[in-house]
């Protein structure tokens, strides 16, 4: 079934897609350090707008037809783009499962309640994971008729974003709990055994994604607000606070580093939490482009700012504790992506 002629129209909309266009190129000229005096504060800001499809269930139940609807859905807010001052990308986002979407598709028992998916710890050992065959997972195999069906509809002005393909340690501690830490100390080996299956298993998900989807449609997870430009991709270091900074550099690093390989231009990790300590590798990761902070982490830009790399790009989330103002201050707007809803404007 395809969409509405007036969606389609929309969503090929020449003025449209110009517009989204001239916002990447500014973004693409900040990660390249090329002078683009686009405002006062020489910063961008973004936080756009998503497809919402009448039942989230119909991800599962019929994914086509979710497709279909989130287009349709996104069509009609289409001209929430037109914002002069902060780029307003548009999105569809499939979130199968939440965190928890690799997590299904290594066989947990993953669950929803009370709003959110949660998933079982596996049953296993930690060094017994056996490799998934995803031409014969289900769940893949739903990820990738969505993917088609986007194609399919021939849209060219919004981003596809991807299930949270998070990251071999947020899968691993989804799927084992602190037992995957504790092995990592007690028994290494069997930890990177795991790690890497389930590291390798993430980069043919990406490779996958990357051959149905066009480069300037595909978008990791959460493109309404950590939007990059084509090329790059990204993941999930949330659970990297957990590890110490010899822990991740031997055998964490690698695995992050060689999950944002697979895209051409590397790519952006989400922090959230206390990972100052771990800032030095993060400069060293040659594919680690960006770095996207919000609650915890963003109190501690200034630490960011002045340890990474001076071609790392910082995308912000204001908090209370470290304001816009604050965060001007500190970088004086450069290498600077402040993720902020609408309402909220650079100058604050």
């Amino acid at each position: 079934m395809d969409i509405s002629k007036e969606a389609k129209r929309i969503l090929n909309d020449e003025r449209l897609i110009n517009h989204r266009d001239m916002w990447i190129n500014r973004m693409q000229n900040l990660f390249d350090n090329k002078p683009d005096k686009f405002n006062d504060e020489n910063v961008i800001g973004v936080f756009g707008a998503w497809g919402t499809p009448s039942d989230p269930g119909l991800m599962l139940e019929n994914p086509e037809l979710w497709v279909k609807e989130a287009l349709e859905s996104i069509a009609e807010q289409a001209e929430a783009c037109f914002d002069e001052n902060n780029y307003c990308p548009l999105c569809i986002e499939f979130g199968l499962y939440g965190v928890h979407f690799v997590g299904s598709i290594f066989g947990a028992d993953v669950f929803f309640q009370d709003g959110n998916w949660y998933s079982r710890y596996l049953t296993n050992a930690v060094g017994e994971l056996k490799e998934v065959d995803l031409d014969k997972s289900e769940t893949w195999q739903i990820v990738k008729r969505a993917a088609h069906e986007f194609v399919r509809q021939d849209v060219k002005l919004p981003f596809f974003a991807l299930p949270t393909i998070a990251s071999a340690l947020v899968v691993a501690v989804n799927l084992y709990g602190d037992e995957i830490l504790m092995e990592m100390l007690a028994d290494p080996d069997a930890a990177k055994h795991d790690l890497q299956i389930i590291n390798d298993t993430l980069c043919k998900m990406h490779s996958e994604l990357r051959n149905i989807l066009p480069e300037e449609n595909i978008h990791p997870v959460l493109a309404f607000e950590r939007t990059q430009p084509p090329g790059y991709g990204q993941l999930c270091g949330c659970t990297n606070q957990l590890v110490s900074a010899e822990v991740y550099k031997e055998l964490i690093a690698p695995l992050d580093d060689a999950l944002l390989a697979q895209y051409p231009k590397g790519g952006m990790m989400h922090l959230c939490g206390t990972h100052d300590h771990l800032i030095p590798i993060f400069r060293d990761m040659p594919h680690l482009k960006t770095v996207q902070i919000n609650d915890r982490a963003s109190e501690d830009l200034e630490k960011y700012y002045t340890g990474l790399r001076p071609d790392q790009i910082i995308y912000f989330m204001p908090c209370e504790e470290m304001t816009i103002a604050q965060a001007l201050q500190i970088t004086g707007g450069n290498r600077l992506v402040i993720q902020k809803p609408p309402a909220a404007t650079v100058k604050k």
